[in-house]
């Protein structure tokens, strides 16, 4: 144990102590289901902790072996994992099918991804390492069910008891005769190893013949069939001719199943995981390949830019000016972590990043540019209050494409000075407020007029967004992009 404390010891010092002891009692103390697939959102809600931390605490933790981390594919139907993987980067464009819910579903990784982290078997052996090793309902419970369906010791005994009529482990390459009497309701034939099944449509009046069904089990991926049958005795078949055990059962579904894959938690999803900073930091090399194509349907990127910062190096001179740009860095990586986002990139002195949520997104906007009001207060200048922005309107929404590893709107937004649109009916439009600007001077002595004329319109988009064009700081710009569907 001594090399593990002196990972634990490792780990307080990239990661907060007060997570790091957590995280060593559940190893210490937790179950073996437990300590398999964590849900870092759930732990954090059972521990009190603030999430981002914890999601940070399993991350350093696993970069220092002590979890492995997996990316799991779930069915956003019966919330079963359909596919596992070590690394973002195995993940496959193809589709994934659910044999329980008889449907297929194109891999996205907003909802349908999971991250779950597992003890590693040098710290703690557990059961879910040797899955062959686990009873037919922990397996069903640990390996198949994913972390976000929210099974308690209650709902998974009425599963054992009133929804299953008949349950077994068959060894590789043996048979099994099962004999049945089948009620009046839709019944399933379930095996989790292979991932297969078998509906029957029990239906029409009861009869005392004895029914037959052969079922075999293999490991190739076959449509889920249904057979029709009537209410009474069943003489069930069963061939395992893979190279492992199965554990086939037979399920009524009726309410009790129904209400037990229902019952959902929340869970850290492979969208989050790519908005998380620390994740970008500590796991550089496993990110998203542009030949993966895998779906994002909504994500909202920030972009940050320092207007003259070629006359800031002439003005103050190199080593000053870069000194302010450091400072301007550090300021806004600290705010975008801190509103659960992360950075994807640095462009000179630009910043693009990625947030989950647009409002996150908003906030993060809002609170830079107050950390550059008092970056320029520090040093004689600050921003006239009369140009901010009313937090009040929306982001811009539209499709996204992928080109040369980024993302980009599929739309030009047109300029208000260089391209005239109909504005009617939009509540932000003053007449006027768009036409040309042949002059500074012209500019200004309007302003003096009406400082609200001098502010940029918000127009309408073809594709239903609205852009804001205001020019937020004589040095410092901040815009924000939803990317979604229509």
């Amino acid at each position: 144990m001594s090399d593990i404390q002196a990972q634990f010891s490792v780990l307080k010092q990239t990661a907060d102590p007060v997570v790091v002891e957590a995280i060593a009692q559940l190893i210490a103390n937790g179950h073996d289901r437990d300590l398999n697939r964590i849900n870092a959102l759930d732990f954090a809600d059972r521990t009190g902790l603030d999430q981002e931390k914890v999601i940070s605490g399993f991350l350093h933790a696993s970069r220092l072996g002590l979890f492995d981390m997996s990316w799991n594919v779930l069915c956003p139907g019966c919330g079963g994992v359909l596919g596992a993987h070590a690394t973002l980067k195995s993940l496959k464009h193809d589709d994934y099918n659910c044999a329980l819910c008889a449907a297929g579903y194109e891999a996205s990784v907003d909802e349908m991804v999971e991250v779950a982290f597992t003890v590693s078997p040098r710290v703690r052996r557990i059961g879910a390492h040797d899955p062959d090793t686990l009873p037919i309902w922990e397996y069903v419970r640990q390996m198949f069910w994913s972390s976000g369906v929210d099974i308690n010791d209650e709902s998974f005994s009425r599963l054992i008891n009133q929804v299953t009529l008949e349950a077994l482990e068959l060894p590789a390459g043996e048979k099994a005769i099962l004999s049945l009497n089948l009620p009046s309701q839709f019944i399933i034939v379930f095996e989790p190893v292979t991932h297969s099944a078998h509906f029957l449509d029990v239906q029409g009046e009861p009869t005392s013949e004895r029914q037959q069904l052969s079922i075999m089990f293999n490991k190739l991926e076959a449509p889920t069939g249904t057979t029709v049958m009537r209410p009474g005795p069943l003489r069930l078949m069963l061939e395992n001719q893979s190279d492992s055990r199965v554990l086939p059962s037979v399920w009524i579904a009726d309410h009790a199943l129904h209400e037990m894959i229902g019952k959902r938690k929340p869970i850290l999803t492979a969208k989050r995981m790519l908005s998380n900073q620390t994740f970008r930091d500590v796991f550089k090399a496993d990110n998203l390949n542009v030949d993966q194509r895998l779906k994002i349907t909504s994500l909202t990127f920030l972009f940050t830019d320092l207007k003259g910062s070629t006359a800031l190096y002439e003005r103050v001179g190199d080593l000053n000016a870069f000194d302010l740009v450091r400072a301007h860095f550090r300021a806004l990586l600290e705010i975008i972590a801190a509103e659960k986002g992360a950075v994807v990139k640095t462009i000179g002195d630009a910043v693009m990043a990625t947030f989950v949520r647009p409002e996150h997104a908003i906030t993060a906007g809002l609170r830079m540019r107050a950390a550059m009001d008092e970056l320029n207060k520090q040093r004689g200048r600050q921003r006239p209050h009369s140009q901010d922005r009313d937090p009040r309107r929306p982001l811009p929404r539209g499709h996204a494409q992928r080109a040369a590893g980024l993302f980009r709107p599929d739309r030009q937004h047109r300029r208000a000075r260089a391209e005239p649109v109909d504005r009617a009916g939009d509540p932000h439009h003053r007449p006027g407020a768009g036409r040309s600007r042949r002059c500074r001077g012209a500019r200004a002595a309007r302003h003096q007029a009406d400082p609200e004329a001098g502010r940029a319109p918000w127009h309408r988009r073809q594709d239903g967004g609205v852009r804001d064009t205001v020019r937020h700081h004589s040095s410092f710009r901040v815009r924000c992009w939803r990317i979604a569907p229509e």
